[in-house]
């Protein structure tokens, strides 16, 4: 890659249009946890009567609009950037085959104008996927539309723009560059070291302060900060806790594996009713949600965030039965296409799903407990081991759990290698690729 400062200022200049353009997702995702707040959360307090019908208006009129007029915007919108990936080099003269095309037309700007209303959609239901994905394929689409006006990013291989742009994209909604370089190297580029390394750091690490100006943070970040202020932090893990975090690690990287099992016919199944009873298949699956949130008090909806915040500050209050409206919720809405992706659904499991067995030990090491099944289950069912270790790093901040995140990252990743067959964006390629070889 050639340094001159042209594109050093081209990289510059695009790191101020992607932290501006992340702020309506920031935005939507701060008011779906204000809406979330309002259900009892598992408690046993009165529910606002208006709620479940929001819900289930909200859910009924995204599943019509998302495999009806805003198909495009439906899903998390990184499968045509990773199928560029392995894609031949464009030809030297910047022309590209009909598929590779078809892949960049994925990331055009009018299709991100077709998830937000989406994505608004998605938090007014309650829809349990998070912000990850779109945000990646936000920073992806806003590259490839400044190269046209930008001349040095046209330096830049395709593939490796897009690839910078997404993790980019991630890195500053995060306010974390580490994140986004890690995301790029597991999971988004073909191309690896320092043509990946260097943007993607100046991009997210621009995006990150200009974010802190925009006070974009997260409704649930304080809460969780606060909470985490409380905890010794950085204390050695007692070798009697060992046994229990590798344990731990094992069960959720399992865990991790049958998640995605599930999720591929699930979704496969959902699509299949949609295409052949649209009315009718929509509304019962709005219904289905909306009784889900009501039964599980609201804990079924939305990312997972507000339960996982708390797990990972050494609260583990949640109930034994919470783990199966974390389940069913992602299920569901990502196979109605809720435009998200696995990430902090995965994590927000491990976190629940683990906490009814821990409530004995001191808070300090319930977070510790919490952090390792969070990111177990993540990677079991993505397979990113150093992306998983790093994310619940940034969210959990103990610098003495690192290790051990990493190490549990590393063991269930090898599990989902070994027992998981597809990935979810594995099967997501794949689709893509068997419909666009079907004729008509």
């Amino acid at each position: 890659m050639l340094l001159s400062l042209p594109l050093l200022l081209s990289l510059l200049l695009s790191a101020v249009v992607i932290t501006a353009a992340e702020q309506p997702y920031q935005w939507l995702s701060a008011q779906g946890f204000r809406l979330q707040r309002l259900w009892p959360l598992g408690g046993s307090e009165a529910l606002p009567f208006w709620l479940p019908l929001i819900t289930l208006a909200g859910t009924l009129l995204f599943v019509r609009l998302a495999w009806g007029p805003l198909a495009r915007g439906r899903g998390g919108g990184l499968t045509g950037l990773l199928l560029l990936q392995r894609s031949a080099p464009e030809a030297s003269d910047g022309s590209y085959s009909r598929d590779e095309g078809a892949y960049l037309a994925s990331l055009d700007w009018r299709v991100q104008l077709a998830r937000l209303p989406l994505l608004a959609l998605t938090h007014l239901a309650g829809l349990s996927v998070g912000t990850e994905s779109p945000s990646a394929a936000l920073g992806a689409s806003c590259l490839l539309g400044l190269r046209r006006w930008l001349t040095p990013l046209r330096l830049l291989p395709t593939s490796l723009l897009v690839a910078i742009g997404g993790a980019a994209g991630l890195g500053t909604a995060f306010r974390s560059p580490l994140l986004g370089v890690a995301y790029g190297l597991e999971e988004l580029s073909a191309v690896k070291g320092f043509p990946l390394v260097f943007p993607t750091l100046l991009l997210a690490g621009l995006g990150t302060v200009l974010s802190e100006a925009f006070g974009s943070a997260s409704e649930a970040q304080p809460a969780r900060l606060a909470a985490l202020a409380q905890l010794p932090l950085g204390r050695l893990l007692p070798p009697a806790l060992w046994p229990t975090l590798l344990l731990t690690t094992l069960v959720m990287g399992l865990l991790g594996v049958l998640f995605v099992r599930l999720l591929i016919p699930c979704s496969a199944w959902v699509a299949g009713l949609l295409r052949s009873h649209p009315w009718r298949a929509a509304l019962a699956l709005a219904t289905a949600f909306a009784l889900l949130a009501l039964a599980s008090s609201g804990l079924s909806l939305n990312d997972g965030s507000l339960s996982l915040g708390p797990g990972l500050a050494g609260d583990s209050s949640s109930p034994v039965w919470a783990g199966l409206p974390r389940l069913l919720g992602p299920l569901l809405s990502i196979s109605v296409g809720a435009p998200g992706g696995l990430m902090h659904d995965t994590m927000s499991l491990g976190a629940v799903l683990i906490a009814p067995w821990i409530q004995a030990l001191p808070a300090d090491q319930q977070a510790a407990v919490a952090a390792v099944a969070a990111a177990a289950l993540f990677s079991g069912a993505c397979r990113t081991p150093l992306f998983c270790g790093v994310f619940v790093f940034t969210l959990q901040g103990d610098a003495q759990l690192l290790p051990w995140l990493l190490v549990a990252s590393a063991l269930a990743a090898a599990i989902g290698e070994r027992w998981g067959g597809s990935t979810w964006n594995t099967c997501q390629m794949d689709r893509l690729l068997a419909s666009r070889r079907q004729p008509g």
